[in-house]
């Protein structure tokens, strides 16, 4: 299933990818983040994915920190796992939420659902974009990508 992307280990992007780059590891965070999903059934059911392919993909995202295993018991049961996403799965909203938002723009589908994000305490409406440090939104079309040290990025911020 995982397999390094390139030689660039340096990558950020591609170090990224090699733990969420498969299409049913992010389905699993957006049912776990939009659906609430922790159980195996859950997520079997939501998404249609095999027993056998979930079972390695939840075990791979424990393994790399995106997930925990917790157990629970219900009244007269078995002991059981249940899936809950750690802070680094958390964070993951963000590229949820880009992905939602290039889809409504670029694959739309007349009967299309997308997350929307909204602030906890308030309910206001959260928008992914580029923020300079001032505060002021970029949009796309006018960024330029520049390689950089990842040691670089956080001593500009």
């Amino acid at each position: 299933m995982a397999q390094k992307l390139g030689n660039d280990v340096t990558c950020s992007v591609a170090r990224t990818l090699d733990v969420v780059g498969d299409r049913w590891t992010l389905m699993i965070v957006r049912e776990a983040m939009l659906g609430g999903a922790t159980r195996f059934q859950d997520f079997r059911d939501a998404l249609g994915i095999a027993t056998n392919s979930l079972a390695k993909r939840l075990a791979m995202m424990v393994d790399e920190g995106l997930m925990e295993r917790r157990t629970y018991r219900e009244a007269g049961e078995r002991p059981r796992e249940e899936y809950v996403l750690t802070e680094a799965g958390r964070s993951l909203d963000l590229v949820i939420g880009a992905l939602a938002s290039w889809g409504r723009t670029y694959r739309p589908h007349p009967r299309g659902t997308s997350p929307r994000f909204e602030v906890e305490e308030s309910s206001t409406v959260a928008q992914v974009a580029f923020v300079t440090s001032g505060g002021d939104r970029i949009p796309p079309g006018v960024l330029t990508a520049v390689r950089t040290e990842d040691r670089r990025l956080d001593d500009s911020a």
